[in-house]
């Protein structure tokens, strides 16, 4: 194995120790075998390039190409061309996942859920680092600086983890690292034959770099010392890493504004990333259980946040304004005395697994009872962890209304404040004209928005012919929405949008709200909710009434009362005192997740319409199998057209580079450095001839290819040398002769037109050599298989007549 060989598999090996600091922070560990694979291939990409060998800059630049056709296989291989070739595409879907792997990391506690979004960025990161160290310690042969990347890698998981990296990890980075500095130090000393300053080695020995004598050990010694002052600062570093916000980043800092005082403002974030990972959960963790002393449990929903802006891409919630949470939350906006409303008391208790920013409440909450650093956003009404403050394990009390308008109210209701017009109508330039046409149509006839927004649910849930079906790949911006109007199957997420952006094309003011649907009732008379329960909902607003829920996704949650124009029920009664559910009650239309008990749920029982988890999901990423054969064959479509300039750069720099100090090397120096003068000439359009001398043949080359003085005295120099050891009793042996077909080379493409270099680069007339080659040992090989066969069965003589 060669030097270069051996330190190329030490960086890879490197960076993969490296990497492990990273397995703790999520909760499966097959991204790192998918990044060793792909790292493996990049690593190999840049082996075959500097045997070739290309320049360092190429080299490493081919390396990248390599590493984006390979992510693209991976991650983009549906919008890539062929599944391999990158497209504008691509990079907008790259884009849309990392961004929902920076809203994951946001969200989720350690370790987090592998969602793709996560998993490009963990799978991508460690290929990049592995080029920088690949680059750096093996293609550029300085090895030393090669431990800022990784030191970083290690730093980042440091500072992520909630209890550090570990120990553990730390010492696998580090003797990562230390084996690359050993690496390099025993490939340097193995070309130098002894260390600087110390004896020499005995005849035939090649010093290894780990020989007893003292002068050895200087590199070890070096690489020691690197080495420990690496580990002191991965040490330091994490310690000096600022605070990052919430969720798996940090929970000691959440998005609200400083300190309990008023002001502060609550970040911009959009949970909805995360719903389809968690619908599709191969086990259903409870994440809530509550009491409640409502007589109808169908309608508690638990809501987290609301999405009220819409840009184009994807629906998240505006930057507002928060403040300390009042003794008493304000009436809901728009809630008109006369519209029926009853108060309850809800106690909710989260599990300590369950570690969300936003507090889960019934929706519209009077009044909240927690401790903690808890601020309130006055808009949407809700409830944010401050300076890291999360659910986890938290109990807390919501007093909340149940709101109970009549469809006569809701059809009466006046046109809504210009301000909440304003804001909640707008849709993007973007949005394709198939929505609104789409609205426009299914509520044909309709006299008020009422009537228009009982019509689009009853269009989605089920007129439409539309299917719940969470293994759809999950989209939110304009083309999603029309592709899903079109496909006609989708999860909450999709039917949610699409009816709130369907609703602002009719100036009926809509939003998203994101929260759990009520869940299943227990033995013991409280509810569950799970993961699976996550729910995404409209909210369309009447004045008089304010935000009103409606249910457009079909098997989902229960379609709200007041949409089937019947007498609302009454849910009074004593919130001082909470009593168990009464959830046995049915409704005409039934929760999945309210009437199944979880258990059978999980069993895929209740004739649940919920998909359970596929073995082939994406977030587990394609078959390894896959991943080899789609990267050699992405690699084999890049080559194949490449292998001409490939093959003739690898003889050039094998006739230029011939070496040796005896008369028999500088001969076959001299002939290797005419037949590249021949050979470039034929590239260039001059096609050898053998019956001139050298002399002849350079005369020809200088005439032909209209060569400049400078390069027409180089490739007399080169025949003059050809001659010399060719008829010469005694050669003088010349020097500089690479030089001299440089300036050749140089000189043709300069007198070339653009086409011809690019032949003379790309389709060389002077690879007809691999097939006379190819031909010559074909030929041979055929001689001696017919040798063999002739010694093995010689040939029996003829008999004689008549004998």
């Amino acid at each position: 194995m060669s030097g270069r060989t051996r330190l190329a598999l030490c960086a890879a090996a490197a960076t993969l120790l490296a990497s492990g600091a990273m397995l703790p922070l999520v909760d499966e560990s097959g991204w790192l075998v998918q990044a060793a694979i792909l790292l493996a291939l990049q690593s190999g990409v840049g082996g075959l390039a500097r045997r070739v060998p290309l320049a360092r800059p190429l080299t490493v630049a081919v390396q990248a190409l390599v590493t984006l056709l390979l992510l693209t296989l991976v991650f983009g291989r549906e919008q890539a061309l062929a599944g391999v070739v990158p497209t504008p595409e691509v990079f907008r879907h790259f884009g849309l996942l990392l961004e929902a792997g920076g809203d994951d990391v946001g969200r989720y506690a350690i370790p987090a859920p592998l969602t793709d979004g996560i998993r490009l960025m963990l799978v991508g990161g460690v290929l990049v680092v592995g080029l920088m160290v690949d680059a750096l310690a093996v293609t550029f042969r300085t090895a030393a600086p090669a431990g800022l990347p990784l030191l970083a890698l290690y730093s980042i998981a440091a500072g992520l983890a909630e209890d550090g990296a570990g120990w553990l990890w730390f010492l696998l980075a580090a003797a990562g690292y230390l084996l690359l500095l050993l690496a390099e130090g025993r490939d340097r000393l193995s070309q130098w034959g002894r260390v600087f300053g110390g004896p020499a080695r005995p005849p035939g020995r090649v010093s290894a770099g780990l020989d007893g004598d003292g002068g050895a050990l200087a590199p070890v010694r070096t690489g020691r010392r690197i080495g420990a002052v690496a580990l002191g600062v991965a040490l330091v570093v994490p310690l000096a890493l600022p605070a990052l916000d919430g969720g798996l980043l940090d929970d000691s800092n959440g998005p609200g504004g400083g300190g309990r005082g008023g002001g502060g403002t609550i970040s911009a974030v959009n949970p909805l990333v995360a719903l389809q990972d968690s619908l599709n959960q191969p086990e259903d963790r409870e994440v809530i259980s509550y009491r409640t002393n409502a007589k109808n449990s169908q309608e508690m929903y638990l809501r987290i946040v609301s999405l009220d802006q819409f840009d184009g891409t994807t629906w998240k919630t505006t930057v507002r304004d928060i403040e300390d949470i009042p003794s008493r939350l304000p009436d809901p906006q728009g809630l008109s005395p006369t519209v029926r409303r009853t108060e309850i008391q809800t106690n909710l208790s989260a599990a300590d697994g369950y570690a969300q920013n936003w507090l889960p409440m019934p929706y519209p909450a009077s009044q909240v009872r927690i401790d903690g650093r808890w601020r309130y956003e006055p808009v949407g009404r809700a409830v944010v962890g401050d300076r890291g403050q999360t659910t986890r394990g938290v109990q807390y009390s919501v007093n909340s209304l149940v709101v109970e308008p009549t469809a006569e109210q809701l059809a009466a209701a006046p046109p809504p404040p210009a301000a909440v017009a304003r804001e909640f109508t707008k849709v993007p330039d973007s949005l394709p004209s198939v929505v609104e046409e789409t609205a426009r149509r299914i509520t044909r006839g309709a006299a008020n928005d009422y009537e228009r927004a009982v019509k689009l649910q009853e269009w989605f849930a089920s007129d439409g012919g539309f299917t719940y079906n969470t293994q759809v790949r999950a989209g939110s911006g304009p083309s999603a929405i029309a592709r899903f109007l079109d496909q006609k199957e989708g999860f909450c997420v999709h039917f949610s949008f699409a009816m709130a952006s369907m609703a602002r094309t009719l100036d009926i003011p809509a939003r998203v709200a994101v929260g759990f649907t009520p869940g299943s009732a227990q033995a013991d008379g409280t509810m569950s909710v799970g993961l699976r329960d996550a729910h995404a909902w409209p909210e369309l607003y009447f004045e008089g009434v304010g935000w009103t829920r409606f249910e457009p996704t079909p098997t989902r949650g229960t379609a709200p009362e007041y949409t089937r124009d019947q007498s609302p029920s009454d849910d009074s009664s004593d919130p001082a005192a909470p009593t168990p559910s009464t959830s046995a009650e049915k409704s005409p239309g039934p929760s999945q997740s309210s009437d199944c008990p979880r258990d059978q749920r999980q069993a895929g029982g209740c004739g649940s319409a919920m998909p359970q988890l596929a073995s082939g999901s994406d977030d587990d990423g394609p078959p390894v199998a896959m991943i080899v054969g789609g990267s050699l064959a992405g690699l084999a479509v890049l080559a194949v057209p490449l292998l001409p300039l490939l093959w003739r750069t690898r003889v050039r720099a094998v006739r230029l580079g011939v070496g040796g100090r005896t008369g028999a090397d500088a001969t076959a120096r001299t002939l290797a450095a005419w037949l590249e003068v021949t050979d470039t000439a034929w590239d260039h359009g001059i096609p050898p001839d053998g019956s001139r001398t050298p002399r002849k043949a350079a005369a020809r080359i200088v005439h032909l290819g209209k060569l400049e003085a400078g390069a027409a005295e180089s490739v007399h120099r080169v025949a003059a040398a050809v001659e010399q050891v060719l008829y010469a009793p005694q050669p003088r042996h010349a020097t500089g002769l690479p030089d001299d077909v440089r300036r050749l080379r140089a000189g043709l493409r300069a007198s070339a037109s653009r086409s011809a270099r690019l032949r003379a680069a790309l389709a060389p007339r002077s690879a007809a050599r691999v097939m006379w080659a190819l031909s010559e040992r074909w030929t041979g090989l055929r001689a001696r298989w017919q040798r063999r066969l002739a010694k093995r069965w010689p040939a029996r003589p003829a008999a004689r007549e008549g004998s």
